[in-house]
């Protein structure tokens, strides 16, 4: 079993507290976490200013270059994370037993996450526009058309509350190391294995330890304890969330994405070269993250795309977390898979609403201690049904029939929208929706991402404000 201690600015640190992280099915300890208390964390924020000028110290080409020798090692080193050395294998399976996803999808995220590393300096390069990275490094500096600019650090340090359900969320606070800022991070309480061996990799690759702090375990005080302490931070959950730091602008909150396809008039009629792109939306990643399509918007044949995507997802059965072919993952709360079922059932008796899986067998699968569902396929007569914008941590998908004039009113918030159309006056509708962040026009999978744009607001815009400098 490993034992991973807190990080206060590289320093390892030993707790009287210390968390077991188990094995989602077995229950057996996987990993013992030394946790740390709040006032622990409000003081080490104190000290922020010391892991930025770590970094201020390295040029930002020699950055690039040790988190580019970071991703390797991410992604095929042996690294000395907590007590132990860790593989690259060690890391996919303690993934797999202790956050219940699958082997495959577990290296899945370990490919998306090295990509981000090894390709930084793209990355950066399309976040900034293009800006020469010593202008941020320096606070200013002269762009080529001859204009002085500036830039002001908002934090020495960003810090981040991250989520247990997708480790592919960790791409977003990665690049952080390579603008000179330090990381304050919460880890996941049942997924601390990316941060760390993320840490241990840059470490390793010559990035100063005293630039990062971790603080493991379940306590909801650290998280709060971050985001009061740190200048800039994010945040990952659920409505709730969202609402709580709507507004809050020293907050970036990352929560459900609602991400939609819509289908066009011009295209509808030939949905059947769509529905292997559809169903990919809905359960690439075991359909756990916002980016999944959670809606499908359609004029007419909605029925007929609703069984098409039922007969090509309802036969999905849960298969063993080591089987290639398993896409599922488990819900390791207690209660949880259930309740969630519940409320798929007590929408699916509204008059407007069809399950189209029901066919395929019981969705609903308990294995104790834990349980699954089945990927469900829900069909929506109108878009006056209540339900249609509904979004699980699984695969289900709503089918809704919907006028093409009434769309973009109907779809609400949506972080991923693909558009299948050519129509030139509802492409146009679709760029000027203010509830669409991210928009594909044309046949694109939802989950498909371009990291070489802006994800939920842009980094760079959040760490730094561009202001007025004037020198005489």
């Amino acid at each position: 079993m490993i034992e991973l201690q807190a990080i206060r600015w590289g320093e390892p640190y030993e707790s009287l507290d210390i968390d077991e992280v188990k094995h989602f099915y077995t229950g057996e300890p996987v990993a013992r976490v030394h946790t740390v208390g709040s006032g622990i964390v409000q003081r080490d924020a104190k000290k922020a200013k010391f892991a930025r000028r770590a970094l201020q110290a390295i040029s930002p080409a020699d950055l690039i270059a040790m988190c580019k020798k970071a991703g390797e090692l991410f992604e095929s080193g042996t690294l000395q994370v907590g007590d132990s050395k860790q593989t690259p294998e060690d890391f996919i399976q303690q993934q797999s037993a202790t956050t219940g996803m699958p082997i495959a999808m577990c290296q899945a995220n370990v490919t998306k996450n090295a990509f981000v590393l090894k390709n930084i300096d793209t990355i950066l390069d399309a976040l900034t526009r293009g800006l020469d990275l010593n202008i941020l490094a320096r606070g200013y500096g002269e762009e080529e058309r001859g204009v002085t600019v500036s830039y002001q650090a908002q934090c020495d340090a960003l810090g981040a509350v991250l989520p247990s359900n997708s480790p592919g969320v960790h791409t977003l606070w990665i690049p952080v190391i390579a603008l000179q800022m330090g990381l304050v991070l919460k880890p996941g309480s049942s997924e601390p294995w990316t941060p760390y061996r993320v840490y241990s990799a840059m470490v390793e690759a010559g990035i100063p330890r005293e630039t990062f702090c971790l603080y493991p375990g379940a306590g909801a005080d650290i998280g709060g304890a971050i985001l009061s302490s740190c200048r800039r931070s994010m945040i990952f959950g659920g409505p709730q969330t969202v609402q709580q730091y709507s507004g809050n602008p020293k907050v970036q909150v990352h929560g459900p994405g609602f991400s939609k396809i819509l289908l066009g008039d011009d295209c509808v009629d030939d949905w059947e070269q769509y529905v292997d792109m559809m169903a990919d939306s809905v359960y690439r990643n075991g359909g756990r993250s916002c980016l999944n399509t959670s809606s499908i918007y359609a004029s007419r044949h909605t029925k007929e795309i609703a069984e098409a995507l039922a007969a090509k997802l309802g036969p999905i059965e849960v298969l063993p977390p080591d089987d290639p072919n398993a896409g599922l993952a488990a819900f390791t709360i207690e209660g949880a898979a259930k309740a969630i079922w519940g409320a798929i059932e007590n929408d699916a008796k509204a008059s407007l609403v069809t399950d189209m899986t029901s066919q395929y067998g019981e969705r609903l699968v308990e294995r104790d201690p834990v349980a699954y569902i089945r990927p469900v396929v829900l069909h929506h007569a109108s878009i006056e049904s209540d339900s249609r914008n509904k979004e699980y941590m699984f695969p289900m998908v709503n089918v809704v029939e919907c006028p093409q004039d009434k769309m973009i009113d109907a779809i609400d918030y949506s972080l991923i929208c693909t558009g299948v159309t050519n129509d030139e006056e509802l492409r146009r509708d679709l760029i000027a929706c203010t509830e669409i962040d991210r928009l594909n026009l044309g046949p694109i999978p939802t989950p498909q991402v371009d990291w070489l744009q802006p994800h939920e607001g842009n980094l760079i815009e959040f760490l730094y404000k561009n202001r007025a400098l004037q020198i005489g």
